[in-house]
């Protein structure tokens, strides 16, 4: 079996997430970009029209490996306990994996970009409460779990303790990994759900 060369659209999406991993927080620029791909600026519109379709391919990209993933979590698994415990361990360590990624994902690296490219990368962590929240309700349903407040208010909490993570994560240049320490941590934000 031999590797396949990545097609140019694939190499130009590596390059960025390289280039986010290596310098977090100084701003991309098109013609950074195409130095570090090989190319001319003109190649790289041929391939994305705007760098802001770039960063969109980036965050469907994460929203892609992540949710198909929840997916298995949320069929596989019967115990709503343990499906958070899972979904929340898969996010953080798809983030340690992925930390040029965390930077769009976050925000950071869209900081002087368009205000609905900033809004959609913040619907990827939307959809991820939303998931928590309907996981809640089911476990209330299904296993009689009673949660200390609301789904809407556990959600909220499980999402700071998430977002945060991951937050920190870019803050440190990507030294304090997101998922450290996982089991113990868990421990105090499942308690705080449930009691």
């Amino acid at each position: 079996m031999t590797d396949q060369k990545p097609s140019r659209r694939e190499a130009i999406l590596q390059a960025l997430v390289e280039l986010l991993e290596s310098d977090p927080g100084a701003r991309i620029t098109t013609a950074g970009l195409a130095k570090s791909v090989g190319v001319t600026e003109a190649a790289l519109y041929r391939h994305f029209p705007s760098k802001r379709k770039m960063f969109e391919a980036l965050i469907e990209f994460a929203e892609d490996a992540v949710f198909s993933r929840c997916q298995l979590i949320l069929q596989e698994q019967e115990d709503v306990r343990v499906r958070l415990q899972q979904l929340v361990h898969l996010v953080l360590v798809f983030a340690e994996r992925n930390s040029g990624l965390c930077c769009v994902l976050t925000g950071d690296a869209l900081m002087g970009e368009n205000d609905a490219l900033r809004r959609r990368a913040s619907q990827f962590f939307e959809r991820l409460e939303t998931q928590v929240r309907q996981a809640l309700k089911e476990g209330e349903i299904r296993q009689g779990l009673r949660p200390r407040t609301s789904a809407a208010r556990g959600a909220d909490f499980v999402l700071v303790f998430l977002e945060g993570r991951i937050q920190r994560f870019v803050r440190s240049s990507f030294t304090r990994l997101p998922s450290a320490d996982f089991d113990e941590s868990w421990g105090l934000v499942a308690e705080g759900v449930w009691g």
